[in-house]
């Protein structure tokens, strides 16, 4: 069983492979989790849709997975412990081709070394700008305003 700080790292690792287009870390990226889980996006500029299931979690990285990132990595990583021995919090930046970086902060709770929990807080507005999706996204905010 890997340790909360293997895990995150492992995990990071796996995203960055989808991130670059290995479509194949879809399943592997979502056995990281629990069957049963609490992952929240809160930051997100569209609302914040818990995903409660690893399978929930599996489509959510198959479609994520077509973001149109490339030349994508991870660095600055940076694990914080807490007093609660299945808590921490993990941070990083992606970085990818064109300069443009990510900061990110995720908030874990990881029992029996699967994710149980978790609270996601992702550069939203920066990986749409790197995607070149910001004038998408911007008209997604719009139109969910009613």
């Amino acid at each position: 069983m890997l340790t909360p700080e293997q895990t995150f790292r492992a995990m990071l690792d796996v995203a960055c492979r989808l991130q670059n287009g290995d479509h194949s870390q879809v399943s592997t990226l979502a056995e990281f989790y629990d069957e049963e889980t609490d992952v929240r996006h809160p930051l997100n500029p569209l609302g914040d849709t818990p995903l409660r299931s690893r399978e929930a979690l599996r489509n959510h990285f198959a479609a994520g997975a077509s973001a149109g990132l490339s030349g994508v990595c991870v660095e600055d990583v940076f694990v914080h412990r807490t007093a609660d021995p299945e808590l921490f919090i993990g941070e990083f930046t992606y970085r990818g081709e064109g300069g443009w970086a990510s900061p990110n902060i995720i908030v874990f709770r990881i029992r029996d070394g699967l994710i149980v929990e978790s609270r996601d807080y992702i550069d939203h507005i920066g990986l749409a700008r790197a995607t070149n999706t910001l004038d998408a996204l911007c008209g997604q905010i719009t139109s969910a305003r009613g």
